[in-house]
């Protein structure tokens, strides 16, 4: 090796690294001290005892010592133990190697499928998209789902929401969509949720089919560092692909895990708690996470749909209230139509997408409008049906309501397992309206 490349080569190399020593430890968070860190550094806590490590960001700085979240479990470590600043940071590999893989949030396998050889390195953290660069929305995005398809059609680059309380079947749904989009790259982030979800949802919802999916899993036993950082490292990915000029599909379950995990971290740092205990930070940190999905001119899009626990059905709730006004429309499930047997039992007067109007025709939207006026209708004199108190001829429009229910109510059920295409879905819509 020639000497000015050795050379070069040796001063890229930190022989002698730096460090710091714990001088703190506490359930949450770990004081050190012996370094000059910055808020957001990554460090690697090293145990001298054992060969225990784990991995850390810097989330307060003072005078003389600094504070590390862990983005793992702390136990085993001591006072004296090391610490050492990340060189690689908040960076995680990503290429064509992640498909049909399932990864934690520094895609790291969980599926048992060895190592994953990807050469490039993104960014977790990164600037949403500027406001004009941002392409118009202009194409339907087909999801195979006929209620989403006809009455509530989405389009390339939109953000939707979809809004329930807990067992209505949000995952359903989620899986649903997986399987019916014609996305060519599809992410799955599932945030804060149960273990015993992650592989009922790849082989119950997915069929076990993951061509063409990567999936990123950050648990609910996970520290909230890892749930946090989960979402975005899954936009991250998803930016990847989207970059190459491809159109993604980006899921995510849910919403509210990652906003619990953002109150944990910063009741913890001591901010001061707002409405239902959320801190000022959770809210100012939704926008950086949804915004980086949409549509780029002269690149491809991020289809986001990310789901919203409803906490006791009440969508007032302040992250379902701050998600809806980021959001480019919004799903509604109903526990009522659960009740009926209506599945998926998404409420069409509650819901709405903000671009539909932009990526439909005219016959379309008009026979979607009928459809939910005539639907809207029966609801409102439901009682009066039931009851027999409504005679036949008094209202037109009310009797033409009452001769379609049956086919209306056929129109808005569908099994998990069926994929209805898009042409079959406005057909359809279009005879029933007719």
């Amino acid at each position: 090796m020639p000497l000015s490349r050795l050379k070069t080569k040796l001063q890229a190399k930190s022989l002698s690294p730096m460090f710091g020593t714990i001088t703190k430890i506490s359930s949450t968070t770990i004081e050190a001290c012996g370094l000059r860190p910055s808020i957001g550094d990554i460090v690697n806590l090293v145990s001298l005892d054992s060969p225990k490590s784990e991995l850390g960001m810097v989330t307060e700085v003072d005078r003389n010592a600094f504070f590390i979240s862990p983005f793992g479990f702390i136990e085993g470590f001591k006072i004296g133990d090391k610490v050492f600043i990340s060189e690689q940071g908040m960076m995680i590999p990503v290429g064509e190697e992640l498909l049909g893989r399932v990864v934690d949030p520094f895609i790291r396998p969980k599926d048992g499928k060895g190592t994953i050889g990807a050469s490039s390195q993104a960014p977790i953290m990164k600037a949403p998209l500027d406001a004009m660069k941002r392409g118009l929305i202009t194409e339907p995005f087909r999801v195979g789902v006929k209620t989403i398809d006809g009455l509530l059609t989405c389009g390339k680059g939109q953000k939707m929401g979809i809004f329930a309380g807990s067992g209505v079947g949000k995952s359903t749904l989620m899986g649903m969509i997986v399987r019916g989009s014609e996305a060519p790259i599809k992410v799955v982030a599932l945030i804060g949720e149960r273990g015993r979800e992650v592989p009922e949802f790849i082989e119950k919802n997915l069929g076990g089919n993951l061509e063409n999916t990567v999936i990123i899993v950050a648990t609910s036993d996970d520290s909230p560092l890892m749930r946090k950082y989960g979402a975005f490292s899954a936009m991250s990915v998803a930016e990847y692909f989207k970059n190459q000029g491809r159109d993604v599909l980006f899921m995510m379950d849910s919403v509210t895990r990652f906003a619990m995990a953002q109150r944990e971290i910063g009741l913890a740092l001591g901010e001061p708690p707002t409405s239902k205990g959320y801190p000022p930070s959770v809210l100012s940190l939704l926008p950086q996470l949804m915004e980086r999905a949409g549509k780029e001119e002269g690149k491809g899009s991020i289809t986001a749909f990310f789901t919203v626990l409803v906490e006791g059905d009440d969508l007032s709730d302040p992250i379902a209230d701050q998600s809806r006004s980021i959001l480019d429309g919004h799903i509604v499930l109903s526990r009522e139509l659960t009740d009926y047997g209506i599945y998926p039992p998404i409420n069409i007067q509650n819901s709405a997408s903000r671009v539909m109007g932009d990526v439909i025709d005219g016959d379309h939207k008009k026979a979607a409008m009928r459809f939910k006026r005539l639907n809207s209708i029966l609801k409102e004199n439901e009682v009066l049906i039931r009851i027999g108190a409504y005679e036949k001829g008094n209202d037109k429009e009310l009797d033409l309501a009452i001769a379609k229910k049956e086919k209306m109510n056929g129109f808005l059920q569908q099994t998990p397992e069926e994929v209805v295409a898009f042409d079959v879905t406005i057909n359809e819509l279009k005879q029933i309206i007719a």
